[in-house]
């Protein structure tokens, strides 16, 4: 790689801003809100935060830490790292899922993206249409425009030969998105965050004002109010606590939430100079995301719809991953005066949360693709461009009840990201070994890991990882008999009558092949520069092959 390919963070802020706008994203303004909905409003926050102090955090640590090592090495993408570490060909190739999880979720990721661009851009237009009625109908007519807006009613975009104002904001989405990989990590990933956060915050702020001070919007319902809403969110039922699916929503949410497991901040932590202060900094990006995710999203959402549509329909409207900002909010908009100005912020401001986590997805695929293949920044791009244009053009066309969306979603942006988390945290805690990575976490860091967390990450992280995981598959594949007699398809069933569904998974599993030959052709050109795949090494011996980087000056 030549010296202008040589890629690293500019300052200390912009790495904590970029990690940070990886994780803040459609996860803290939708996801949050509708799994806190479905599993007891407060009640939630409790399996969610002992989520975050035991997985979550460590395993960001973890991440952190084994990402500056391998880039000390001169190694930038989740394979070559988790290689090092792993010290060996296993490892190696079970860090494949840390490029596949970025890029096959991009697929979708950058779909949803335009969408709220596309919202954005009809309430500032003067709304969607919904604006008359009962709410009931008016939610059935939020879904509606939904429904039109992603196509879901048929599959194959534009069939009825109609350009739809969806697939022309993905266009643009699309385009913004690689404009500003191609430009690299501090010109282009770096300098977006550094403005698209702090823009978040203040809209955020903005929309969370105007929420705190609705009051009792409808004196005939004083059960629909701000403080019904809070008193929702932060007052636990604690029957909820026996549900075992409320905490696997909780762990769930803190790794679609926080990137953990994702294959973004190890390839991030990669560009980071022997010294950078790690610990802090992936504290502060950890800190950074709970703000966005809990003081703002659930704040903002929740107490909204509650105010101004009840605590039935609000638990009714606001599950899964899209309805609480796209079903419920409208409504609320609607109903609030100003509506259609606050509308257009809250959805601008979704789309760059959006746009800040799916640009750094698409980061690790092109670290992996340069170092893997020995190409530049141009081609690199090219071919992660191509494959998302591909993977963005099948998820358009089978778009009717979103189901190849879904599919992606479930198996990749959720399974595998379990299972990434899990070769994580035992190769950081039990190959490269716990006082190793200790020591290597706390080179240049300004604070200290509380030493408790040496336990948790060898022994509690990783029990509570598999315990969520087996819950997470036995409540997810099999079918389930209710207490009223009516079967749920789980997963296994679900793939065996759709042919969309095979198809996807078919799609995912071509992506995956064809990353592990180039991991394969990558380990033969690391092997004959004499690189050291397998973290025999002291970083501090190694320097790293001229022709994959350059000294840093």
């Amino acid at each position: 790689m030549s010296a202008s390919n040589k890629q690293e963070w500019g300052t200390r802020l912009g790495v904590i801003l970029a990690v940070a706008g990886s994780a803040v994203g459609l996860g803290n303004f939708l996801r949050f809100p509708g799994n806190a909905a479905q599993n007891g409003g407060g009640a939630f926050l409790i399996p969610y935060f002992v989520a975050l102090l035991l997985l979550g955090i460590p395993i960001g640590w973890a991440e952190w830490t084994m990402g500056r090592y391998g880039g000390r090495k001169g190694f930038h993408s989740a394979p070559a790292i988790m290689g090092v570490v792993g010290r060996g060909g296993v490892s190696r190739y079970l860090g494949v899922t840390g490029v596949v999880i970025p890029l096959v979720v991009y697929f979708y990721y950058v779909l949803i993206e335009a969408w709220c661009l596309c919202y954005a851009w009809n309430f500032a237009q003067g709304g969607i249409g919904i604006n008359e009625g009962a709410v009931q109908s008016q939610v059935d007519g939020s879904k509606q425009f939904f429904g039109e807006i992603t196509g879901s009613a048929f599959d194959g975009f534009m069939a009825d030969g109609t350009l739809h104002q969806s697939v022309v904001f993905w266009v643009i989405t699309f385009g913004i998105n690689i404009w500003f990989v191609y430009r690299g990590l501090s010109k282009g990933i770096e300098a977006f965050c550094r403005y698209a956060i702090p823009c978040m915050a203040v809209f955020a702020v903005i929309v969370l004002i105007r929420v705190l001070t609705l009051g009792t919007p409808d004196p005939t319902h004083p059960d629909q109010s701000v403080e019904a809403g809070l008193n929702f969110m932060w007052n636990p039922d604690f029957k909820a606590l026996g549900n075992f699916q409320t905490w696997l929503a909780a762990a769930g949410q803190i790794f679609f939430s926080l990137s953990v497991g994702f294959g973004v901040i190890i390839n991030y932590a990669s560009y980071c100079r022997r010294k950078d202060d790690i610990v802090l900094s992936g504290l502060t990006a950890t800190a950074t995301n709970e703000f966005f995710e809990v003081a703002l999203g659930g704040m903002i959402t929740l107490t909204a719809a509650v105010a101004f549509m009840g605590l039935t329909l609000t638990q009714a409207n606001t599950g899964g991953t899209f309805s609480t900002g796209f079903f419920a909010l409208p409504v609320v908009f609607a109903h609030m005066p100003g509506g259609n100005f606050f509308g257009a912020i809250w959805f601008f401001m979704l789309f760059l949360a959006a746009i800040t986590s799916s640009l750094s997805m698409l980061q690790p695929a092109k670290a992996f693709f340069e170092e893997a293949l020995g190409v530049g920044t141009k081609t690199a791009t090219t071919i992660v461009a191509l494959i998302t244009l591909f993977g963005n053009v099948f998820v358009l066309w089978f778009s009717k009840d979103l189901i190849a969306m879904d599919t992606i979603d479930f198996w990749v942006g959720t399974f595998l990201i379990f299972v990434m988390a899990g070769v994580q945290i035992i190769a950081f805690g039990w190959v490269f070994g716990i006082d190793r990575g200790w020591k290597e976490a706390h080179v240049g860091a300004r604070i200290r890991i509380p030493g408790i967390y040496r336990f948790i990450i060898k022994y509690v992280s990783p029990v509570f990882l598999l315990v969520v995981f087996v819950g997470f598959i036995f409540q997810n594949l099999p079918d389930k008999t209710g207490d009223d007699g009516v079967v749920t398809l789980g997963w296994i069933s679900k793939i065996a009558d759709s042919r969309t569904m095979q198809l996807s998974l078919g799609l995912v599993t071509l992506v995956i092949l064809f990353l592990i030959i180039v991991t394969a052709i990558g380990a033969r050109r690391w092997a004959r520069e004499g690189r050291d795949l397998n973290g025999e090494r002291e970083p501090d011996d190694i320097q790293p092959s001229s022709s994959t980087t350059e000294p840093r000056t």
